[in-house]
C-alpha cells in the first residue's frame, strides 16, 4: 500500500547484501517499487515482471470468496428486510418488500464486501511498508501477492455496488422510456454532482471519487516499469484517500450504520486498526530516506518537505486520538432513531 525498503537497504537502513528472495519480482511494501532507477520486476526482463494477467488469475480464489461473502451479507439483509428488523426500512419505510427492492440490497451487499475488503487490503499494505514484523506467518512475498489481489478485488466489489445500485435505478423509474431510464439511472450513479436528493447529493460524488480514484491508483502498479518506481511510489501514496473517502460515503449514507448504535460504533472502532498501523508506518518507515531526523539532518530534505513529513505524524497521531473519542464518548454522528419513520421516499422519481 506504501511504500516499503528499497531492495538495497535493509529495515534498520543499514545496506542489504542479502539476495533479492521475492519469487515474484516484487520487493516494495505495496507490491514493487524501489528507490533505484529500475521497478523491481525488471532484474529478470518482462519473464520476471509481475503483471495484471498474472494477477487477475491469483485473485480467482480471493474474488470468489468475496462472491460467498457477500452472498452471506444480501442474506442477512434480506432476512432482516422480509421480517421488518431492517434499520433500512426505518430508514425509508416505503422499502418494505425485499422482493421487490432486491437489487438495493444487492448494491449494499457489494458495498459492505467492498468495505472488507479495502480494509483487509489497506492493513496488508501498511504491515508491509511499516515495521516489519520479526516474523510472519506466511512468507512475504505472499503478503504482497495478498495485498495486489485483495486491491483488485476491492476496486470489483466498488464497482459491482455502484452498478447494482444504477441497476436500481433502472427499475425505480419504471415510467421513462428505456432509454431515458438507462441514462438517468448511469447519470445518478456515475456521473459526480447529477444525483440530487438528500444526504447522496453529498454522499454519492464522494463515493464516486473512490471509486474514480481507486481504478488509476491500483492499476499504476502494472505500469511502473514505465512511468519509474519513485513516480509509482509516490502516486501509491494516495491510495489512503481511497479508503478514507469509502468509509466516509458509508458513514454519511449507510442505511445499516445510519443511526447512532451499536453498528456505527462498530465501524468507527474498526479504523482504530488502521489508523495506528498508519502512524506507526510514519514514525518507523522502512525507508531511511523517510526517517524524520532534527530539521535539516536528512540528505536533500528542505525544512518545507521535513514540515510536511512532522505535520502528518501529528495529523495521524490526532486521528488515533480522535477515534477513541468517538468510540468512548459515543458521539459518533449517527442520527437519533425517530419515534415515527418518514414515510416519504428521499428520491422522487424522474418524469419525462
Amino acid at each position: 500500500m506504501l511504500p516499503d525498503a528499497s531492495p538495497e537497504e535493509s529495515p534498520d537502513g543499514r545496506p542489504d547484501r542479502r539476495p533479492d528472495r521475492s519469487s515474484d519480482g516484487s520487493s516494495d511494501g505495496s507490491s514493487g517499487g524501489s528507490s533505484g532507477g529500475r521497478p523491481p520486476g525488471e532484474k529478470g526482463g518482462r519473464a520476471g515482471r509481475v503483471t495484471l494477467r498474472r494477477d487477475l488469475r491469483s485473485a480467482v480464489p480471493d474474488a470468489s470468496a468475496a462472491v460467498v461473502v457477500t452472498a452471506a451479507v444480501f442474506a442477512l439483509l434480506y432476512t432482516r428486510m422480509e421480517s421488518g428488523t431492517s434499520d433500512t426500512v426505518a430508514v425509508m419505510p416505503f422499502m418494505n418488500d425485499p422482493g421487490t427492492y432486491w437489487m438495493y440490497l444487492l448494491s449494499q451487499a457489494f458495498g459492505w464486501s467492498a468495505l472488507l475488503w479495502a480494509w483487509g487490503t489497506v492493513v496488508l499494505g501498511l504491515l508491509l511498508s511499516g515495521p516489519r514484523p520479526a516474523a510472519l506467518p506466511v512468507p512475504r512475498q505472499v503478503l504482497e501477492r495478498w495485498h495486489r489481489t485483495t486491491s483488485l478485488t476491492t476496486t470489483a466489489l466498488m464497482f459491482a455496488h455502484a452498478l447494482m445500485f444504477a441497476a436500481e435505478l433502472v427499475r425505480y423509474e419504471a415510467q421513462l422510456a428505456w432509454a431515458r431510464r438507462l441514462w438517468v439511472a448511469f447519470a445518478d450513479s456515475f456521473v459526480p454532482g447529477w444525483y440530487d436528493s438528500g444526504t447522496g447529493r453529498i454522499a454519492i460524488p464522494i463515493g464516486q471519487a473512490a471509486l474514480y480514484l481507486a481504478v488509476p491508483l491500483g492499476l499504476l502498479f502494472y505500469v511502473r516499469h514505465r512511468i519509474g518506481a519513485t513516480t509509482w511510489r509516490r502516486l501509491h501514496r494516495f491510495v489512503i484517500v481511497v479508503y478514507v473517502l469509502s468509509v466516509w460515503h458509508t458513514l454519511l449514507y449507510g442505511t445499516n450504520v445510519w443511526y447512532g448504535e451499536w453498528p456505527r460504533t462498530v465501524l468507527w472502532l474498526l479504523q482504530l486498526p488502521i489508523a495506528v498501523l498508519l502512524l506507526l508506518r510514519l514514525l518507523r518507515p522502512a525507508r531511511r530516506a523517510e526517517r524524520l531526523g532534527p530539521p535539516g539532518a536528512g540528505e536533500g530534505v528542505t525544512r518545507p518537505v521535513w514540515a510536511l513529513r512532522a505535520a502528518g505524524r501529528i495529523a495521524a497521531a490526532a486521528v488515533v486520538v480522535g477515534l477513541l473519542a468517538v468510540v468512548v464518548s459515543g458521539r459518533d454522528g449517527g442520527r437519533d432513531r425517530p419515534a415515527e419513520p418518514p414515510a416519504t421516499a428521499p428520491h422522487a422519481p424522474e418524469t419525462e
